[in-house]
């Protein structure tokens, strides 16, 4: 047979039954990517004879005498195809991981195909950047600026992968040919709650190609917590690497080692399992009741199922009630839903020719997992490595070490490299979820709007595992009660073990629950009172000169470096007033508009640390080493600009390199949006440590004052007199000067970042179908380091958010079993369901966060959800409290009221 990708002959055959995707990738192209293996995300698109295919459907003898093209085979002769250029001139990717896909999908899109992208796109999926980049770079919209020297800082710069990630020579984390590997694969429990009473192996161990099988008999009896915080103590240590309890459908119960995935798989289904059935619970109001099922014997069983109770109050509510004119009070709850980033979880593990073992892994933080290693597998830190090199999308739900564990003892026990990549079931019934929260709301105020009360309360189902929370527990009784002034305010809320998947970190962390919750209350008062939702926020929501309070009276170190929450609420305001958007159908729809805001600190209130190392080559070029994950967020980006604006150079010019616990100091993670304030103030301080370096070096060697020099791109300036960086770096090493510094940054003071969402939508009267008609967003994010950037992760988030709204749902059977486990059932937002949302930024710089910023990734969604909500209510005179709004629900309570 004659098979031939990217014009180049290949000599191996298709395995029996063997896909497209997985041949080409077996020859050595990585550029074609795994996001599902059904057909759903585009990820794997090649052309057969220039027709563009899903790979991962094409059985892979079907390719025998065509041409194969991949994104890498478009590149010719050193130059770009015209898509490829207008995907980096758009910069139409985050993480990036949907991009190879996407090109070649559109590639191969005529004229009258490319005026119908909603249409055309149906068949590729990006969870990142709410498809206004992808839809510009079709258009040939630019949208990056020129790199010159000293101008970094507020420059629309290309990330510095651009061309790797365009051309798909950009290496996640299974783009890497390893050596006599062995792969890894895990049979997960078909129970809710179960223990098991014995495994038999021997069928397992017959198939060919199996080489070792775990079970919990195997593993370190240690307990531990998945979940990755600086603070390890907020979350509970109540899992095994493999225990003899199952507590969800999808927990993963034995691992078989294998010489390939279809025989490791093989041996998963050859397990012979014996469980005793367990009774399970799976309401978390059910689980709190005397007679329910206890999950975790924790030593106190007074406490039943309630991982972690968070009460406080400050003022008097009662008093406040008695005082109200009118009193609001309903129960709001949110959905369980899953993060979808492309690239699944996954992890390669290895003993190096060092000694030591290293681990590859798609993680948020690659420090913690690095520290949890150590202790499961009594592991020396120093011998022990573990990095990201790229990572397809987090979103939260890489905050959690689920794949490095037994990647890493099995290779410990066997001796060889050792693979394991999540298929995308196992993405939504065996990683974490958003916290399913119920949310009830009191409030109470005066004839004239002025609040008198707020009142809390909120039911978490944390599902089988407690990691992460009493975080989002403590994130939903903050910052969405802290957003109004109030004089009485009180909260309780119970973050609850139940037989589900488990809550883990999600964009929003918690606060996106009872934002939802509190601003769908804040309307309805409205209602109540006879005002609109503009009127009743600005009458009520926290000002400058306010006191940012929840619930708890501890002193604080929240601040505001910077404030602009008045001027969003009329940026959106004034967006939604100015008649642009799309006109309501024709016929039996309801139109209505509706906003909601948020506020969200930058960074949690336990720990978190970054530090930054850099130096001066001898070229006159910069290295910087930080130890945050770039996972589609931007943050090399920002770090390398923010280093270039205060150095005077160039973006280009200087060289980066993250998430390494070999090679980069230590941070704490990408996540909770500390990219910015955490990573990036440390990223500032060495910068300007290095500055001073440089600068005092070149007084110091010419007798002159410091304060006349300073650095201006490749060189040191005083007055006419110039030192080129090159000559001035060989001067002193010759002297044995070290021109290198380091700084640590720590997250307080926090700072707060402030978004406003407008809405105006069309629900039909009989079917319920919603569509989005007008879409704006206004953030307060103090200085943008890079204005483009900022953007798609703020229309990212709130594509996330409409998602979350409207289309979004794990459905789950009567004994915990999810049902949709797939895209295609679950259905994330697609380029047709993705409304245009015009982003605006307040003009504000921040004292707190490095050259003015703070962050900008995380609090967009939480506005979105409420915002639509506000509009259906505004449309219908219905209050739909319940995500997510899809049309069989808002059928069934407009007819209740019809």
């Amino acid at each position: 047979m004659s098979y031939t990708i990217d014009s180049k002959a290949v000599s191996q055959e298709p395995r029996p039954g063997q896909c497209l995707r997985t041949f080409i990738r077996d020859a050595g192209v990585f550029g074609v990517k795994k996001g599902c293996d059904q057909g759903d995300c585009g990820a794997c698109t090649v052309w057969l004879d220039g027709v563009p295919v899903h790979s991962c459907l094409m059985p892979a003898h079907r390719a025998k005498d065509k041409q194969v093209t991949t994104v890498q085979g478009l590149e010719h002769d050193g130059h770009l195809h015209p898509v490829q250029q207008a995907f980096c001139d758009a910069q139409a990717f985050q993480c990036g991981f949907c991009a190879a896909g996407m090109i070649m999908t559109v590639a191969a899109l005529d004229e009258e195909q490319r005026a119908d992208l909603p249409r055309n796109l149906k068949g590729n999926l990006c969870r990142c950047t709410g498809y206004r980049a992808i839809e510009d770079a079709v258009h040939g919209i630019r949208s990056t600026d020129d790199d010159i020297a000293g101008a970094a800082c507020g420059a629309s710069l290309p990330n510095p992968f651009t061309q790797g990630i365009v051309t798909g020579h950009a290496r996640y984390t299974m783009d890497v040919a390893v050596e006599n590997l062995l792969h890894l694969k895990v049979l997960r429990s078909p129970h809710a709650h179960a223990r098991i009473v014995s495994i038999d192996q021997s069928k397992a161990r017959a198939i060919p190609g199996v080489v070792e099988v775990f079970t919990w008999e195997d593993v370190p009896r240690k307990l531990f917590s998945s979940a990755t915080h600086e603070d390890h103590l907020v979350d509970p240590d109540d899992m095994y690497v493999l225990d003899n309890v199952a507590r969800f459908v999808g927990q993963r119960v034995a691992a078989v080692v294998a010489e390939t995935e279809a025989a490791a798989e093989a041996g998963c289904r050859a397990l012979q399992v014996e469980y005793e059935i367990l009774p399970a619970v799976f309401d978390p109001v059910e689980a709190m009741q005397d007679g329910a099922p206890i999950l975790h014997s924790k030593g106190n069983e007074a406490k039943g199922n309630i991982f972690v109770t968070i009460k406080g109050e400050v003022g008097n509510v009662e008093s406040g009630f008695a005082e109200a004119a009118v009193v609001h009070e309903k129960t709001y709850s949110t959905s369980r839903v899953q993060h979808a980033h492309l690239e699944t979880h996954g992890s390669i593990a290895w003993r190096g020719e060092d000694g030591r073992l290293h681990v590859r892994t798609s993680t948020q933080a690659p420090f913690i997992a690095h520290q949890k290693l150590c202790y499961l597998f009594g592991i020396f830190p120093h011998d022990l490595h573990v990095f990201t090199e790229r990572v397809g999308g987090g979103f939260g739900g890489k905050q959690e070490m689920v794949s490095e564990d037994l990647c890493l003892m099995a290779t410990m026990k066997l001796g060889r490299p050792v693979k394991w990549e999540f298929t995308r079931e196992e993405q939504f019934i065996g990683a974490t979820t958003r916290h399913q929260m119920t949310t009830k709301v009191k409030l109470g105020a005066k004839a004239d709007g002025t609040l008198t009360a707020l009142e809390v309360h909120v039911v978490s189902n944390t599902g089988a595992y407690g990691g992460h929370g009493s975080e989002t527990l403590a994130a939903s009784l903050g910052s969405p009660l802290s957003a109004y002034r109030c004089k009485n305010k009180k909260a309780d809320g119970h973050a609850v073990y139940t037989n589900m998947i488990p809550g883990g970190g999600f964009r929003g962390y918690g606060a996106s629950q009872s934002t939802f919750a509190i601003e769908c209350a804040m309307d309805d008062l409205a209602e109540k009172l006879g005002m609109d939702g503009f009127a009743i926020r600005r009458k009520n929501m926290i000002g400058p000169d306010d006191v940012i309070e929840s619930v708890w009276s501890d002193p604080s170190d929240v601040s505001f470096g910077s404030y602009g929450l008045d001027e969003c609420l009329d940026l959106v305001e004034a967006a939604l007033a100015n008649g642009e958007g799309l006109p309501a159908p024709e016929g039996n729809w309801a139109e209505g508009t509706g906003i909601a805001l948020s506020v969200l600190e930058s960074g949690p209130p336990t720990e978190h640390r970054s530090g930054g190392e850099m130096r001066l080559l001898p070229d006159g070029s910069y290295h910087l080493a930080v130890g945050s994950t770039e996972m589609g967020n931007g943050s090399i980006n920002s770090h390398r600009q923010i280093a270039a604006s205060i150095l005077g150079t160039r973006g280009n010019n200087v060289d980066i390199i993250n998430a390494d616990t070999d090679l980069t100091p230590y941070d704490t993670g990408t996540f909770a949006s500390t990219g910015t304030v955490v990573a990036g103030q440390a990223v500032a301080l060495t910068a300007k440590a290095l500055h001073d370096n440089i600068v005092s070096y070149a007084a110091r060697i010419t007798d002159t004052p410091v304060e006349d020099w300073s650095l201006v791109d490749d060189a040191v300036m005083n007055g006419n007199r110039r030192i080129e960086l090159t000559e001035l770096y060989k001067i002193g090493t010759e002297a044995g000067h070290r021109f290198d510094a380091k700084r640590k940054a720590y997250l307080s003071p926090r700072t707060i970042a402030f978004n406003v969402q407008g809405v105006r939508l069309a629900v039909h009267r009989v079917t319920g179908e919603v569509r989005v008609l007008h879409s704006v967003h206004a953030a307060d994010i103090g200085r943008p380091i890079n204005p483009m950037q900022c953007r798609g992760q703020l229309e990212g988030a709130v594509a996330m958010g409409y998602g979350w709204a409207l289309t979004e749902h794990m459905v789950y059977d009567d004994h915990g079993k999810m049902l949709n486990p797939a895209l295609r059932n679950y259905h994330i937002p697609a380029f047709a369901d993705t409304p245009r949302t015009k982003i605006m930024f307040a003009d504000t710089h921040d004292t707190i966060g490095p050259l003015g910023a703070k962050a900008q990734g995380e609090c967009a969604i939480n506005a979105v959800a409420p915002a639509v909500s506000n509009a259906l209510a505004n449309a219908t005179g219905v209050r739909f409290a319940h995500l997510p709004f899809s049309p069989d629900r808002i059928f069934d309570q407009l007819s209740v009221t019809a």
